[in-house]
């Protein structure tokens, strides 16, 4: 894959170029929305939720924004990945190109979003007097395992959607689901410690959990938590492989 990828390089480049300028187009602040867009939603979620769920939760608004600002990039990069095939078909079915290059520029365009907004966590930390440690550099590990999950749910999703249409609205309401069940704006502490455990079920959760641990409470994560982060991101680039294999040669029947 990596050998491929360096020989469509130049058209890889001009995929990720085309899909982060695309969003921004004909609009007067341009790429600033990457900002603007995860503020304003965490303002708006900031202004409901405090007075019902911040006042037992130390530095909230860091709390909220680490909730949400990974939720946002999963579901970009998986809702926007699972369009990808569809919305290039014109192309791979006229040139023979490897056709995972644009899930994969879809993923990259949204790691640059999730990385400018990482830079702006990183601020309003500072700003509310978040103490900074060489821990930080942790968050390396999530990050990683969440671009790799990421990857893995797009192939699978991007197959479905081929064939099956309706998965997009599916997955809205999925989604939808996730967002709750993920404790963006709440704190699972309050739920009797079998509950708690069943929270890890949910990918999204242990990898917000994770930057939680490291930004808030200055605490490297148990070990078991770090291969839990992994399997769920190797359980789904496995699957997503598998099936993309078995279906890549039948894509061409469903556009």
């Amino acid at each position: 894959m990596l050998q491929k990828i360096h020989r469509y390089r130049f058209l890889f480049e001009e995929l990720v170029k085309r899909d982060f300028t695309k969003k921004y187009k004909r609009t007067v602040l341009g790429m600033f929305w990457s900002v603007l867009g995860p503020l304003m939603t965490l303002g708006v979620m900031a202004l409901v939720f405090t007075q019902f769920f911040g006042r037992n939760i130390e530095h909230y608004i860091i709390y909220l924004f680490c909730g949400n600002l990974l939720f946002s990039y999963f579901k970009e990069s998986t809702s926007s990945g699972m369009t990808a095939l569809y919305d290039n078909s014109g192309i791979f079915s006229k040139v023979n190109v490897p056709k995972y290059m644009f899930l994969l520029s879809k993923n990259v365009s949204s790691l640059i979003n999730f990385g400018i907004n990482i830079l702006v966590l990183f601020l309003f930390c500072i700003i509310d007097g978040v103490a900074f440690s060489w821990k930080f550099l942790m968050l390396i590990y999530p990050i990683c395992c969440l671009v790799a999950f990421n990857l893995g749910m797009g192939l699978i999703l991007s197959a479905l959607y081929l064939m099956f249409r309706d998965m997009k609205y599916l997955y809205d309401v999925f989604t939808l689901l996730l967002m709750y069940v993920s404790a963006i704006f709440y704190s699972v502490d309050a739920y009797p410690q079998e509950i708690q455990y069943l929270f890890n079920l949910n990918p999204v959760y242990v990898y917000i959990s994770y930057f939680r641990k490291i930004i808030l409470d200055g605490e490297i994560p148990q070990f078991s938590f770090h291969l839990i982060a992994a399997g769920y991101a190797l359980i789904a680039l496995a699957l997503g492989a598998v099936i993309y294999k078995k279906k890549n040669y039948k894509f061409l029947y469903y556009i």
